[in-house]
């Protein structure tokens, strides 16, 4: 029995192939909470760990939270091609491995990147085949509101946050699906769709 395809016409993917999405979104508008409830109900997800050059906080553990590197090898991940991204902030340079995201794709297991913009942006010219989801916040006040509402930082560094956030909302329309976070559980549940999981 062939299964070979007409010429002029390209296979469609098969149902509930999982394919590689990437989560972004500004800072407060809740992607890490987000991912954590549901990675909860659906373990299957796998949510790529990233390099970084930060220290590790206290409980942190390496190969979980991150994977802590030295900037000498940070910069041989980068050099041999291993990162499908990489990024810095706040002084540390943090990265996605490839070939972790790479073997998980082929065993046909989901995989979630959590990532900002920039790095959205490089793993659309990397795998073009991935799929971006901007995470928004139901309004701007709202985003200022839970970005305030810490508390637990300086009026500079929370200005500094808001202007990252209005560049980084003016971004949208680069992403291929946009979910609005009124509720936690619903998001969780639109992003398992789109992540083609049976």
């Amino acid at each position: 029995m062939s299964s070979a395809v007409p010429r002029g016409e390209t296979p469609a993917p098969p149902v509930g192939t999982p394919r590689l999405t990437v989560l972004s979104g500004p800072s407060g508008v809740g992607k890490s909470t987000v991912v954590a409830h549901l990675r909860k109900a659906h373990p299957e997800v796998w949510l790529s760990v990233s390099a970084t050059t930060r220290r590790p906080r206290p409980g942190e553990q390496h190969g979980v939270q991150y994977f802590f590197v030295d900037d000498e090898e940070f910069d041989k991940l980068i050099a041999n091609g291993e990162l499908l991204e990489w990024a810095q902030f706040a002084g540390n340079r943090y990265g996605t491995p490839r070939r972790a995201v790479l073997e998980h794709l082929e065993r046909g297991e989901p995989v979630l990147l959590e990532i900002d913009l920039q790095g959205a942006r490089l793993v659309r010219e990397a795998m073009p085949e991935a799929r971006l989801v901007f995470l928004a916040p139901p309004s701007w006040e709202e985003l200022v509101r839970r970005l305030t509402g810490r508390g637990t930082e300086a009026p500079d560094v929370v200005e500094r946050r808001l202007e990252a956030a209005r560049t980084e909302l003016a971004a949208e329309e680069e992403f291929d699906t946009t979910l609005v976070n009124t509720s936690v559980e619903e998001v969780s549940a639109e992003l398992l769709a789109l992540m083609s999981i049976d």
